[in-house]
Order: structure tokens, then C-alpha cells, then sequence
């Protein structure tokens, strides 16, 4: 079975698009592939200026969600991207691979620097450099395929083309990874902004459901998205775009089909509210859970700390061997050679 590497960041609280997108995959077919990890990717947070007692409460929180989820420390590794050195060893080689200008093609590149901009806020260095961070995620572990929403297929791509391009320099050393995308609702939108990523960095919030909402605010939120013009309810993820948002969502929590959802409801009031109910019985088991779990903070610790053990011991070989081929000396090189000054 191919190797599952992926990862979430910490900077915000995770949302139904988090969940539909992502995590509900990771438990239910990525994690049982061989030695699947899922990653806090806290160092990736950093990119843009954080408070540093909420991310640390953000990371705690996410990984906890993970968990909640149903990600199984049994089953899978989780852990925090900070937790393992290996992240930042082979971070610092691939920058050594990788081209200024390839950096700067990189769309949430010039996406993130323009709202960054907007804020008049200053740019850090690490936002240009960080695909070459997820590069080194992806390779450490000689992951071979990793699932992603379309919004990060090119950072993927660029952890392609770094593999190959350092395997042809310096000898074979990475497995070259593939993107894998989940069917539908892999992109849930903003129930206020359709055409928009429903993201956890929402000012407002009221287009983003959040997984730890409570019942009544979900169905206030669905009850509240946006539509569009005209009566009939008809699946158009171009024309219609809001009334094709709640069906995919709706598809994606009841198992149906959009298409044919499209076909079962005469108005928009119907529709959000089966979508608002059907969200809510989704999160329902997942927020239990997460209750329990913070309920018992040594075992979600526990977890994270055998976690990033396993991590290490996963991805160390590979660094290791990355640092030999580009023509690093280990830190106990041969005492012959030392005594000869080779």
C-alpha cells in the first residue's frame, strides 16, 4: 500500500469544509493505507503573524478535532509538524534545489502577498518559502500520494519536480509524490460569498460553519446563505452558484448525488433546511467526541508525543540520506577520515 502524508494548519478554528474536504477522507480511506501520517502543520502558521498563546491553543484544539474526527492513534500517526526536526533539516536542502522564480509562480504566493498588502502588512520571507516547507513534509516520509483540495495541487507539483530534480543531481533518494482530491464537496464555499473557499480566516463568520458550532447556530448560518436569482432549484456550479453550494453539501452529508438532489426540492427553504439538519448530524458525533477528548488532556498529549516518535523514526532515514547525497558530513563521520584531514 502507498504511504499518506497530510496536513492542516493551526490558524484558525477548523471548519465544515475542513471536515467534508479533508478529514472526513483521512478516516474513512487514508489512514488504514500503510503508515499514514496527519500533521499539524504549525510551522506553516507562522507565515503570517500569529499570537502565540492562540496558535498554541489553535494547534492543541486541531489536533484534538483530528482525533475527533476519528483519525485512530492505533491505526495512523498524528502529530505536530514543530515535533519533528526532520521538517526543517530537508526544508533548508530543497531551498537549496528550488528557484526564486518557481517560488514566485506559486498563485497563493501572489494571492497571500496581495492581502498582505491590503493590511499593510509587512511580507515575511518564509510565505515565499513555505511550499518548499510542504515540499519537505511531503518527501520526508516518501509519501506517495497526497490528498489535497484543488487549492494546493501546485505546491504538490512543485514537491514533484523538486524530488525529481534532486534525485537526478544527487542520486536517487525521494519518492516522487502524486495529488490526490476527494469527489464531492471537496471544495465547501462561503455560505455568504459562494464563489469563495469556506475558510477558517472568515472576519465575519457567518458564512463559515464551524465544526464546534452549536446545533442552533449551524441552522441559523445554512438558513441564512446565500441563494440565487430566480425560484427553481437547479444544479449550476457556474450560474447558481450558492444554491449549487448547498447541495453539495447536502450530498456530501447524506451520501446523495447534487444532480439528482436538485430534483427533490421545489424551494430554497426546503433545501436549507434538510442541509442545515444534515450538517448538524454530522458534527453531532464529531463534537462528542471532542468534548471527551478534552475532557481527557494527558491522552491527546500521550498521542502527539508517540506521534511525533514514530515521525522521526519514519522520516530521519531519508533525511539522512538526503544530507549524504548532496555531500553533507554526518555528525559522526568517520574517525579515519578526521584523522587523515579528508
Amino acid at each position: 500500500m502507498t504511504r499518506v502524508f497530510s496536513g492542516i494548519q493551526p490558524t484558525g478554528h477548523l471548519t465544515l469544509g475542513n471536515y467534508l474536504g479533508a478529514l472526513r477522507r483521512w478516516v474513512e480511506t487514508d489512514q488504514h493505507q500503510a503508515d499514514a501520517l496527519f500533521c499539524v502543520v504549525d510551522l506553516h502558521a507562522l507565515t503570517v503573524d500569529q499570537d502565540p498563546a492562540r496558535l498554541r491553543r489553535l494547534s492543541r484544539q486541531t489536533a484534538t478535532l483530528m482525533l475527533a474526527a476519528g483519525l485512530d492513534p492505533e491505526v495512523c500517526t498524528v502529530f505536530l509538524q514543530s515535533h519533528v526536526d526532520e521538517h526543517t533539516r530537508l526544508s533548508y536542502l530543497l531551498e537549496c534545489v528550488a528557484s526564486d522564480g518557481e517560488m514566485r509562480r506559486m498563485i497563493q504566493y501572489k494571492e497571500k502577498v496581495a492581502r498582505q498588502q491590503e493590511r499593510g502588512a509587512s511580507v515575511r520571507l518564509s510565505l515565499l518559502t513555505y511550499p518548499v516547507l510542504m515540499a519537505a513534509d511531503i518527501l520526508a516520509y516518501g509519501a506517495g500520494e497526497v490528498p489535497v483540495g484543488d487549492d494546493q495541487v501546485q505546491h504538490v507539483e512543485l514537491a514533484r519536480d523538486l524530488a525529481a530534480r534532486f534525485n537526478q543531481r544527487y542520486g536517487h533518494t525521494f519518492v516522487v509524490p502524486k495529488a490526490t482530491r476527494p469527489g464531492v464537496a471537496a471544495r465547501v464555499m462561503n455560505l455568504q460569498s459562494p464563489t469563495a473557499k469556506m475558510g477558517k480566516s472568515d472576519e465575519s463568520g457567518l458564512g463559515v460553519v464551524y465544526l464546534l458550532d452549536e446545533p442552533d447556530d449551524v441552522r441559523k448560518k445554512v438558513m441564512r446563505a446565500v441563494t440565487d436569482s430566480g425560484r427553481d432549484v437547479e444544479y449550476d456550479r457556474e450560474g447558481r452558484p450558492g444554491v449549487a453550494n448547498l447541495l453539495e453539501i447536502l450530498a456530501a452529508c447524506t451520501g446523495g448525488n447534487p444532480e439528482a438532489l436538485a430534483d427533490v426540492y421545489e424551494s430554497y427553504g426546503a433545501l436549507k433546511k434538510d442541509t442545515a439538519e444534515a450538517v448538524v448530524e454530522v458534527l453531532r458525533p464529531v463534537q462528542a467526541r471532542h468534548r471527551e477528548l478534552c475532557a481527557d488532556p494527558a491522552f491527546v498529549e500521550g498521542v502527539l508525543r508517540e506521534g511525533a516518535k514514530k515521525a522521526r523514526a519514519m522520516a530521519r532515514p531519508t533525511v539522512d540520506a538526503a544530507y549524504r547525497a548532496i555531500g553533507l558530513l554526518p555528525p559522526a563521520f568517520d574517525t579515519a577520515l578526521s584523522r587523515t584531514g579528508g
